[in-house]
C-alpha cells in the first residue's frame, strides 16, 4: 500500500468543514500587463482571467490608477462545495498615471478575461509640429 492510499483511507469519515469567508486567506495577485504609448494615448492590457464585470473595481484619483478584481471559480447549481484546494484569487495593481493624461476621458473594456485601458494623452501634452515662417 502507498503512502497516498494510506492517508486517503486514514481521512475517510471525517468531514472537512468550510472556513468562513474572513478566515480564509486570500491569494492576492499581480496581473500580468502590457502597455503600448503613443502620441495620442496610453493603452494597458491586464490579464485577468475568471474575472467578471461585476468583480472588477478601476479607480483613478491624485494621478493614481488601481485595479482590483476577483476570480470566480464556477461550481454548479446542483453541487455544494465542501472543501476547495484552489483559493479564489483576488488581482490588485497600481499604476502613477503623468498629468500629460486626461483621466476624465479613461475608456475601460473586458473581454475573454483580458481589461484594455485606453488614457488619452491631453490636448495640450501632444506633439505638434511647428510651422517655420521663412524671410
Amino acid at each position: 500500500m502507498s503512502e497516498n492510499t494510506q492517508i486517503a483511507q486514514s481521512n475517510q469519515g471525517t468531514s472537512t468543514r468550510a472556513e468562513p469567508d474572513d478566515a480564509r486567506r486570500r491569494v492576492t495577485l499581480s496581473p500580468a500587463v502590457d502597455i503600448v504609448e503613443d502620441s495620442h494615448a496610453v493603452t494597458l492590457w491586464a490579464d485577468l482571467p475568471g474575472v467578471s464585470k461585476e468583480k472588477l473595481d478601476v479607480r483613478v484619483h491624485d494621478g493614481s490608477l488601481t485595479i482590483e478584481a476577483e476570480s470566480v471559480v464556477p461550481v454548479p447549481s446542483t453541487l455544494q462545495l465542501s472543501h476547495a484546494e484552489v483559493r479564489v484569487p483576488y488581482f490588485s495593481r497600481q499604476f502613477n498615471v503623468s498629468e500629460d493624461f486626461d483621466t476624465s476621458r479613461i475608456e475601460a473594456a473586458l473581454k475573454d478575461g483580458v481589461l484594455k485601458l485606453t488614457i488619452p494623452r491631453r490636448d495640450e501634452a501632444k506633439p505638434r509640429r511647428i510651422e517655420i515662417k521663412v524671410g
